[in-house]
């Protein structure tokens, strides 16, 4: 197998996203051989590895999975929580032999659309700036934006980590304290979408995310989750520049066998005790057959009989008229 990095080669086996194996590498969680790991080190599934002193099997690549799980409020997109809040994990099903890497994050009072995969490298490429995956979001503030505010918004507004926008801006239904409004961003920073209403004066009460991309929030009950249907993995994939691809069971096809039958063994047989004899068995194969070809299917012997279906199936003709 040919080396490859070892920040692709664990997201692919579903360890993490490209990101959190780089963390893990700088903090000396992963090693390999008995060594500390290093970033961009090539490798190959069959050497020793080991995260958090815990041996570590890279398997086979798996068949690309994504799930949609409609986030309630409450929890959040972590493993482990120090103040014992509900994880997204413990709504997730549990893998096998993969491990669930979560596309993006939503703080612990947004729900919504959430996108989980097995696939470390379709996670790291939605997520990545320079894929430019579109997020909507809608969003409940107490009271109304006035234009100035609403073009200020997609002008752009200086935060602490730099610069940030809408890309649009829709009023959707409500009026008064309780407005909702539709927003599209490209990036997905920390509670990007509250600091740019915050930065207008305008507090958000409500936030719920209701598309990633080509994947919109269907209906899903709050904590309920489904499985993206294959075509729609393929297709989410290709818009990041990758490929789906799928191992289809090999089907063995049966040859023809050259073995002869039971009753050909015991026809060649005779033939060879009746002392050759085999043009006078033909000559009388052939005789019956013409006498009975037609009427094969009904017993002719007696008038009485005559019509009375036996064992054999009738045999269709075409009769000239």
């Amino acid at each position: 197998m040919k080396p490859e990095r070892i920040q692709k080669v664990m997201a692919q086996a579903g360890v993490g996203s490209r990101r959190q194996i780089e963390s893990w590498i700088k903090e000396g969680r992963i090693s390999v051989d008995g060594k500390p790991a290093e970033i961009g080190q090539l490798i190959t599934r069959e050497q020793r590895f080991t995260l958090n002193g815990k041996p570590l099997r890279l398997r086979q690549k798996a068949p690309t999975r994504v799930l949609i799980l409609n986030k309630p409020e409450g929890t959040i997109c972590s493993r482990n929580d120090p103040e014992h809040n509900k994880t997204v994990f413990e709504l997730l099903p549990r893998a096998k032999h993969d491990r669930w890497v979560l596309v993006g994050r939503l703080d612990l009072n947004t729900s919504g659309l959430l996108l989980a995969t097995n696939n470390g490298d379709l996670a790291n490429r939605l997520m990545h700036p320079s894929s430019e995956i579109e997020r909507e979001y809608a969003v409940r503030v107490l009271g109304e934006a006035t234009p100035e505010q609403i073009q200020q918004l997609l002008d752009g507004i200086e935060l602490e980590d730099g610069p940030a926008a809408f890309l649009s801006i829709s009023e959707a239904e409500g009026s008064g304290s309780n407005r909702w409004y539709h927003v599209v961003l490209k990036e997905g920073r920390n509670r990007e979408v509250r600091r740019l209403w915050d930065a207008v004066g305008l507090k958000v009460s409500r936030l719920i995310r209701i598309r990633y991309g080509m994947i919109a929030l269907p209906r899903l009950l709050r904590g309920q989750y489904k499985d993206l249907p294959e075509k729609q993995v393929t297709q989410l994939m290709q818009s990041v520049g990758m490929r789906n691809k799928i191992e289809k069971p090999q089907v063995n096809k049966a040859r023809p066998s050259n073995k002869r039958s039971t009753g050909q063994k015991d026809r060649a047989k005779y033939d060879k005790s009746s002392g050759g004899r085999k043009g006078d068995n033909k000559s009388r194969r052939k005789d019956s057959s013409s006498d009975d070809s037609r009427g094969s299917s009904y017993d002719k012997t007696s008038k009485g009989n005559k019509g009375r279906k036996t064992s054999r199936q009738p045999v269709r003709r075409r009769t000239r008229g």
